[in-house]
């Protein structure tokens, strides 16, 4: 009986609290993308960073505006981080391996502008494939030092593919949305071989709410990746899709993970 009321619980505050953690994410007005150039004025490690801490590039996902992930971001400055945010080009609907490519190039601006060797990538939902593919295709597994994903549909997702089913065609047209559905060529090639390749430290979070990555079990990774399941450690702590670039239990694990600490997620941050 406690049992039940407990999920039941959990089950009630999920709906309350997501639609607001959506909204909270999409509030502001979509700004241009966020440049290396303009970010070099970023604050210079004084936290919990070492003072050689590499830079974070947090790659936003699918409609993604830079605004949605400044939360994340203040936390890390907050840590002594220099932040850059990566805005997916015509916010990721096009080809993931194009967005990789861009990728490329403002990891090679931020490295450029900071002289640092290696940088550690934070990334979100789709974020995550585009910070793949060039990790794994694009010469990015000899500069990227941690890869940590939130929510990133690494195996594909059904939500992708219902769009199909209910009659809108092929993801209606969105090549990013077909790439993301399970089974599709782009992800047979990305998860061909070794999913952590070079010496990139590869850790995933996902989250039992997840509204958009289903089954959530398909956002994680295999090959010796550290894999974070938010309610694993914190039975009743609600987290939606979009609630992860805002969670502070969820930013505990990206903390830790940048720090090479062990992983343990604090159930009661805000």
């Amino acid at each position: 009986m406690l049992l039940r009321t407990i999920l039941a619980a959990a089950t009630a505050a999920t709906v309350l609290l997501v639609p607001t953690a959506a909204s909270a994410a999409t509030a502001e007005p979509a700004p241009a993308t966020t440049t290396a150039e303009s970010a070099a004025t970023e604050n210079a490690p004084t936290s919990l960073a070492a003072a050689n801490a590499n830079p974070v590039v947090v790659v936003g996902g699918l409609i993604g505006v830079s605004i949605a992930y400044e939360p994340i971001a203040a936390r890390l400055r907050a840590d002594g981080y220099r932040v850059w945010i990566y805005q997916l080009p015509n916010l990721g609907f096009g080809d993931i391996r194009q967005s990789a490519q861009s990728l490329r190039g403002f990891v090679d601006q931020v490295r450029a502008s900071t002289g640092a060797a290696k940088v550690d990538l934070v990334t979100h939902s789709e974020g995550g494939l585009v910070s793949r593919w060039y990790v794994k295709f694009l010469g990015g597994a000899d500069v990227v030092q941690h890869y940590v994903s939130l929510g990133t549909p690494q195996q594909g997702t059904y939500v992708a593919n219902i769009i199909n089913f209910v009659g809108l065609g092929s993801c209606a047209g969105i090549v990013a949305c077909q790439q993301m559905s399970i089974g599709s060529d782009f992800l047979g090639t990305l998860n061909g071989g070794d999913d952590t390749p070079g010496a990139v430290r590869w850790t995933t979070v996902r989250t039992w709410q997840d509204e958009l990555v289903r089954p959530v079990g398909n956002a994680v990774l295999a090959d010796g990746a550290t894999n974070v399941s938010i309610q694993a450690w914190c039975p009743l702590r609600v987290v939606g899709h979009l609630g992860l670039v805002l969670d502070g239990t969820t930013y505990t694990v990206v903390r830790q993970a940048l720090a090479d600490a062990a992983i343990r997620p604090n159930c009661f941050a805000v």
